[in-house]
């Protein structure tokens, strides 16, 4: 996703009602990051598992919490998205780089870029690939889920090396 719809997406789930934005840096989104740093809106955590905790907590008290995270991460945090998100249904945003999704992309995203789909789907998470084409009615879905109380993740495809 290029620089000025990562922003606006920012930009979109924010004017929207998301007031937290908390995660672990990822240049997939590196643009939406920061927006969000600029704005002084983003918490930065050094887990996944860390940034869900804190997620929950911010949802809990009925603010709208989004997490951000590369697909390592996502993997990492299987269990906390099972055991806690999905089981209290806590309604939270998950917005998912996806490393390797590249078939030439660094040989350590190639197997994670593989099997996210699968990942996702096994484990029951609603989710849709957001892109420039799409971003304003994938937000409008998420933000209609969010408020149904559900979890859902938006994923965003890296189409770069670096």
């Amino acid at each position: 996703m290029k620089e000025k719809s990562q922003r606006k997406l920012y930009n979109v789930l924010s004017k929207k009602g998301i007031k937290n934005f908390v995660g672990v840096p990822d240049s997939t989104i590196k643009y939406f990051i920061d927006e969000g740093l600029n704005k002084k809106k983003i918490l930065i955590s050094t887990r996944e598992e860390e940034a869900i905790g804190i997620a929950t907590g911010m949802s809990l008290s009925g603010e709208k919490s989004l997490v951000f995270m590369q697909n390592a991460g996502f993997a990492n945090s299987l269990s906390t998205i099972t055991s806690l998100v999905q089981l209290y249904q806590i309604p939270i945003i998950l917005l998912i780089g996806w490393r390797g999704f590249l078939k030439n992309d660094a040989p350590e995203h190639e197997k994670i870029g593989k099997i996210q789909p699968q990942l996702i789907k096994t484990i029951g998470l609603e989710s849709k690939i957001v892109d420039e084409k799409n971003l304003k009615n994938t937000c409008d879905w998420a933000l209609t889920k969010l408020n149904q109380g559900k979890s859902i993740g938006l994923i965003i495809k890296r189409e770069f090396i670096d």
